[in-house]
C-alpha cells in the first residue's frame, strides 16, 4: 500500500490555520432565508471559493440556478488511473432566533472548553472547513480526483436538489461525501447509513358556520377542535408508538443511544417518558414518526366561551428509510379518513415528500473510509442513521448510480444545530479532516488494486 506520510502530523499542524477559517467564515450571517440580507451569502460564497482556490482547487465556477444562491463548484483532475471523489457541504446557515438566548453573540464565533460556538459552526461550516484541510493535508494535490459542490441554500431549500438528475455530468465520481452528518457521540467515528423519509399531511374540520355560545350550545354543537383532537390521538396507541396500518419499522442493529443519554439530549424534564417502545434507534431511525408540529386553533389568551367550528393540524411524516414517503403519507391520509370522530368527516390532504435513503456498505469505499476513521478517531467506527432528510442525496444517488455514498461530518448529538448555543468541537473538526486525507489516499490504493 502506497505510504500516506506524516498525514495527522499535516493536519495536526494545520489545526490553527483550520480554527481561523472557521471563525471567520462562522462570522458571516449566510442565512439564505427571504428577508436576510443577499450579500452575505455572496460573502459566504466567495469566501469559501478563494479558500478552496488556496486548497488546490484551481478548476472553480460558480453554479448559477433560479431562485437559489450561488454554489461553488470546482474540480482537481484524477491522476492516471486514481478514482474521484467528490465533496459536499452548504456555507448558508439557519436564522440564529431569539439572540437573548445565546451565551455568546451567534455571529460571533467564540473559542471556548476547545469548541467553537457560533451559528453554523457545526451545521455545516466546519465540514467545509475539514474538506479544505484534507485537501491542504495533500499540499492540494491528493492522490485522487476531486469535485467540489459546496451549495448556499440547502436550510431553506434549493433548486439544487433536483439539478444532478438533468446535469448528471457534473456530478459523476466514484464516492460522494455527503459532509452535513455527524457521530453519534462525540469521540465516537460514525457513519451515517440511513436516511428517514418524510411527508406533510394536512388535517381539518369545519363543523358550524361560525363560533356560538357554548353555554347555549356546547354539548350538542359539533365542536371542531374536540372532533380534530379524537383524531390525532388515534394515529398513537396508548404507549405513543405510531398506530398507523401501513407504517414500516424494522429492528435497527447499529449504534444506539440509551434512555438517559436521548434524555439529556434532547433536554427532557425530569421524570418525563419517552414515547413508544422499543430500541430508540427504531423508533427514531428506522420506524416512522408522525409529530403535530401546527395547529390552527383559537389561542387561550383570547379564548372565548364559544363552540370552536373550524380547526386543523400539520403532521410530518417520518418514514422508513426504505419506504416510499408517497405511501407513508398515503397511509396517514387513509388512517385519518377512516376515523370520523363523533360522525365527523375530517378533510385530509397531503403536502410535500422527500425521500429517505439507505447506503450499500460493502464497498471499496465504505471499507477505505471505515479504516480512514478508525485511524483518525483512534476508535473503532459505528454505523447509526438520521432521523431528518437529505433530499441531495438522493439526487446525487441518481446521477451516479454506481457510486457509493458516505454521509459524515463534524457535528456530534449535543452540538445544538438549528438551536441555540451551537457549537464544533475542534477535535471533531480535525478528525473529520484527517479522516479525509487518509481516505484519499487508502481509496485509490483500493481502486488501483
Amino acid at each position: 500500500m502506497t505510504s500516506s506520510g506524516d498525514l495527522p502530523g499535516r493536519v495536526d499542524g494545520l489545526r490553527p490555520e483550520l480554527t481561523n477559517l472557521l471563525k471567520q467564515l462562522v462570522s458571516i450571517p449566510s442565512i439564505a432565508f427571504p428577508g436576510y440580507p443577499p450579500e452575505n451569502v455572496k460573502r459566504a460564497h466567495d469566501f469559501v471559493a478563494d479558500e478552496l482556490r488556496k486548497s488546490g482547487v484551481e478548476d472553480m465556477q460558480v453554479l448559477y440556478l433560479p431562485d437559489t444562491s450561488p454554489v461553488v463548484y470546482g474540480r482537481i483532475p484524477a491522476p492516471p488511473g486514481a478514482p474521484t471523489v467528490l465533496l459536499y457541504g452548504h456555507y448558508d446557515v439557519q436564522p440564529s432566533g431569539d439572540e437573548s438566548l445565546w451565551q455568546t453573540p451567534p455571529f460571533t464565533p467564540t473559542e471556548k472548553d476547545g469548541a467553537i460556538y457560533g451559528r453554523g459552526a457545526a451545521d455545516c461550516k466546519s465540514n467545509v472547513i475539514a474538506h479544505i484541510g484534507a485537501l491542504r493535508a495533500h499540499g492540494g494535490k491528493p492522490p485522487v480526483g476531486i469535485t467540489v459542490v459546496i451549495e448556499g441554500q440547502e436550510e431553506y431549500g434549493s433548486v439544487l436538489d433536483d439539478y444532478p438528475a438533468a446535469h448528471p455530468e457534473l456530478f459523476q465520481a466514484d464516492a460522494l461525501l455527503v459532509c452535513d452528518a455527524g457521530n453519534i457521540r462525540a469521540g465516537t467515528p460514525t457513519l451515517t447509513t440511513a436516511l428517514r423519509g418524510v411527508a406533510d399531511v394536512f388535517v381539518e374540520v369545519r363543523t358550524l358556520a361560525a363560533p356560538v355560545h357554548s353555554g347555549q350550545f356546547g354539548g350538542a354543537a359539533p365542536d371542531a377542535l374536540l372532533a380534530l383532537m379524537a383524531a390525532l390521538t388515534t394515529l398513537h396507541d396508548a404507549d405513543g408508538n405510531v398506530a398507523v396500518k401501513g407504517l414500516r419499522r424494522d429492528k435497527w442493529t447499529g449504534a444506539d443511544f440509551t434512555d438517559r443519554e436521548f434524555a439529556d439530549i434532547t433536554g427532557m424534564e425530569p421524570g418525563m417518558p419517552l414515547l413508544g417502545t422499543g430500541p430508540i434507534g427504531e423508533r427514531i431511525w428506522y420506524g416512522p414518526a408522525i409529530t403535530v408540529i401546527g395547529l390552527d386553533a383559537p389561542p387561550t389568551a383570547t379564548a372565548a366561551s364559544a363552540v370552536v367550528p373550524y380547526a386543523k393540524a400539520a403532521l410530518n411524516v417520518r418514514v422508513h428509510p426504505d419506504q416510499d414517503p408517497a405511501e407513508g403519507r398515503q397511509a396517514v391520509i387513509d388512517h385519518l379518513e377512516k376515523v370520523k370522530p363523533y360522525g365527523i368527516e375530517l378533510k385530509v390532504t397531503g403536502g410535500e415528500v422527500g425521500a429517505g435513503f439507505s447506503a450499500a456498505t460493502n464497498g471499496p469505499a465504505y471499507a477505505a473510509m471505515r479504516e480512514a476513521m478508525q485511524r483518525a478517531w483512534g476508535a473503532e467506527v459505528v454505523d447509526s442513521a438520521m432521523g431528518g432528510s437529505i433530499p441531495l442525496t438522493n439526487a446525487l444517488a441518481a446521477a451516479n448510480p454506481g457510486a457509493e455514498i458516505l454521509l459524515l461530518g463534524a457535528e456530534d448529538a449535543k452540538c445544538n444545530l438549528h438551536g441555540f448555543n451551537e457549537r464544533v468541537l475542534l477535535s471533531e473538526l480535525c478528525n473529520v479532516a484527517l479522516a479525509e486525507a487518509e481516505f484519499f489516499q487508502l481509496f485509490a490504493d483500493r481502486m488501483r488494486k
